[in-house]
């Protein structure tokens, strides 16, 4: 059947449509995506306007209009950080279903992170042992380690590129300090954390997904999205180490000159490459691969799973 996903995610509103049934890989169809950057639409209330809540409306409007264009059989909708976290959510959810009878599901933290370790273990299957998976989103970095599709532990933290870049970095480029201020936040939040993943010992592969890590690995000289799937892309920390100051010195239009960074992304690079870096360097991963698979993949794979049992 064809399935589509609709992640409404804190940076875009991606519509991912596939071909799938239980037992097979999912197939890409098509695939629909709109910039919304909802976790830098939050007043200083922590609410989504009404005009950040009018422009999420005609979003998945659109992304509706194009999955019955693309014959969409069933609709996955969730959301994660940006609309989880959002003090006026109810509101949010229920005009959304309202103006365009999409019932949003709102993933936990945890879930999203068991979501994409899912993804990432069917992916790499169970050669790859013992998995450490870090997913950089606009709002959130989701860590989970285990060795099934069901992970140990799960944990989600508030470090997501948007929501630091907001909070923390408003300069263009940014002041020295600040980013010397975020950096020992970034570690701070993630240090609390490495205890209880390191009493279930070393991980045998450690993944990356999201558009973060892809673009960071690209920056460091992975292989373009064009060269396919199934080129193995790696990221070292020791080539992230030595980015990280020449992006912080660097304007954002400068940034979007990099190969394989998007202008809407170029803002947040810096930001996520400090999570990516503290999160590296506190777990001791000196290097890791860039998954193609992540959270909307995570969602397809339970969703067939529950129809193969059924």
């Amino acid at each position: 059947m064809r399935l589509g996903v609709l992640d409404v995610g804190s940076n875009t509103v991606h519509l991912l449509v596939v071909d799938a049934h239980p037992g097979a890989r999912p197939l890409p169809a098509h695939s629909h995506k709109a910039e919304l950057r909802l976790a830098q639409l939050l007043d200083d209330s922590g609410a989504i306007g009404d005009d950040g809540v009018e422009k999420l409306i005609a979003v998945v409007r659109d992304a509706l209009q194009a999955a019955e264009d693309k014959g969409v059989e069933d609709l996955l909708p969730f959301a994660t950080s940006a609309v989880r976290e959002a003090t006026n959510a109810d509101e949010v959810l229920a005009r959304v279903e309202e103006q365009t009878g999409v019932r949003l599901q709102v993933l936990t933290g945890p879930e999203e992170a068991r979501l994409t370790f899912l993804a990432v273990r069917r992916w790499y299957g169970w050669s790859a042992g013992k998995l450490l998976v870090l997913d950089i989103g606009g709002g959130s970095l989701e860590i989970a380690y285990g060795i099934d599709e069901e992970p140990d532990t799960a944990v989600s933290l508030p470090l997501g590129a948007g929501r630091l870049t907001a909070g923390w970095l408003p300069g263009d480029p940014p002041d020295p300090d600040a980013v010397r201020a975020l950096r020992r936040h970034v570690r701070a939040q993630i240090a609390r954390t490495v205890g209880e993943f390191s009493r279930f010992g070393a991980p045998d592969h450690v993944v990356a997904t999201s558009k973060t890590f892809k673009q960071l690995a690209r920056i460091a000289g992975a292989a373009r999205s064009a060269d396919g799937l199934y080129v193995q892309r790696e990221l070292k920390r020791e080539s992230l180490e030595a980015w990280v100051p020449r992006l912080s010195g660097m304007s954002a239009d400068q940034r979007a000159e990099l190969p394989g960074v998007s202008e809407g992304r170029a803002g947040q690079i810096l930001a996520g490459a400090l999570v990516a870096e503290g999160a590296m360097d506190l777990f001791g991963v000196e290097s890791l691969e860039v998954c193609p698979w992540a959270l909307r993949e995570g969602v397809i794979l339970r969703r067939l799973d529950h129809m193969g049992s059924a």
